[in-house]
């Protein structure tokens, strides 16, 4: 009897070790009770308060998504494990299982997407560049000498290097771990400038000690579809959460959280940031999709 029952066990041993090999996300979610939420400390569409708490419009997003797939599955309840990424370290997380969906402020791009998968589009951003409101600078042009901050394991400062405003103008690249890092190298002096998706800027900048210091500056350096990321070759999850961000749009429930954390005051320092819904954004709504970065820079 002991001998089937350690057979038994091994077996479904076996059986779940191939289940979480074989993308099958659902399945995992509903045996362990619990699911991971890949969040961001210090974007523009998610942060930390600190204490284990994240809030943000991407991170409510997919707190509610993930209320919604546990309806689909029938759980009476389903823990929510919090966990923190970062532009170096989100991709792998996602791939090995470590988190189950990240929704952050990640752009699809056909490089990203051969190691994972996108949710449809729920922002779409636009690169710009922040500076201090008295530094002279107004466009790539003036960044000539200049340091110019970016976060590690994003893609800004290579966009900018492509921008044909940007040939022959020499800058030097300076790195901060994080978002709020980089910001700190510009609010420091350390840099002149930060370039960054514009939400991200106009975060840093709304909870800065002094955010007329500040200003947004240039040229649109690229337009970036953002969405959750999840693991490769798993349909029936990506269908699960696509559905779910498909009925927060149809209802209209997604355009009143962006409301909520774009337009209205919000924690820590009760200030808002005040960034319009775009028509980019609002176009990717109404006709949802998961297309790559690659095909807006085609239109």
């Amino acid at each position: 009897m002991k001998k089937h029952l350690l057979a038994w066990a091994v077996t479904a041993l076996a059986a779940s070790s191939a289940l979480a090999q074989t993308g099958d996300t659902l399945a995992k979610i509903k045996a362990s009770g619990s699911v991971s939420l890949g969040v961001r400390e210090s974007s523009g569409l998610g942060y930390t308060l600190g204490n284990g708490k994240y809030v943000g419009f991407h991170t409510e997003m997919g707190e509610i998504i993930l209320g919604d797939i546990r309806k689909q599955l029938g759980m009476t309840a389903m823990e929510v494990k919090y966990q923190p990424v970062t532009s170096q370290n989100r991709i792998p997380l996602v791939q090995n299982g470590t988190v189950d969906l990240e929704c952050g402020s990640t752009t699809n791009n056909a490089t990203r997407q051969k190691d994972v998968s996108f949710a449809v589009t729920t922002y779409v951003e636009e690169v710009r560049i922040a500076v201090k409101a008295n530094s002279g600078i107004n466009g790539i042009k003036d960044l000539a000498g200049k340091n110019v901050a970016t976060t590690t394991g994003t893609t800004s400062v290579q966009t900018l290097r492509r921008n044909e405003r940007a040939g022959g103008i020499d800058f030097k690249e300076v790195y901060g771990k994080d978002h709020a890092d980089s910001f700190l190298l510009l609010e420091s002096g350390r840099a002149d400038a930060f370039v960054m998706d514009g939400s991200i800027l106009a975060a840093n900048i709304s909870k800065s000690k002094n955010p007329a210091d500040f200003k947004i500056v240039g040229e649109v350096l690229s337009v970036e579809p953002i969405a959750c990321m999840l693991r490769k070759d798993d349909p029936a999850f990506k269908k699960a959460v696509d559905d779910s961000i498909k009925r927060q749009i149809a209802d209209g429930s997604l355009a009143k959280l962006y409301d909520k954390w774009f337009m209205q005051p919000i924690p820590p320092a009760n200030v808002k940031i005040g960034l319009p819904l775009s028509d980019a954004t609002k176009a990717a709504w109404a006709a949802p999709n998961d297309k790559p970065m690659e095909d807006y820079a085609k239109k």
